[in-house]
């Protein structure tokens, strides 16, 4: 379960609040005025779930590639038919 401070913790105690509530490589999530506005994370864990991200973009992207789902064309064919929306 993840930590919540509020802004105004954050602003009071700065980036010693976010050490502390970090330590054990769990998220917090920082409220604005009542709201979760933010979530802060450890790095290791932020590069992990990158990796997760672009691994999963590329095992669709291999996916797409199997099924045929792609376009064969020119740079000027391209950006035309980006361009058209």
């Amino acid at each position: 379960m993840p930590q919540i401070i509020t802004a105004n913790e954050l602003k009071t105690k700065g980036v010693s609040i976010l050490n502390e509530e970090t330590s054990d490589g769990n998220e917090v999530i920082v409220t604005v005025r009542g709201k979760n506005r933010y979530v802060v994370v450890p790095i290791e864990k932020y590069n992990y779930l990158r990796e997760c991200e672009l691994e999963a973009a590329l095992l669709e992207t291999k996916r797409d590639i199997k099924e045929g789902k792609f376009v064969k064309e020119s740079v000027e064919k391209h950006v035309k038919r980006i361009a058209r929306g």
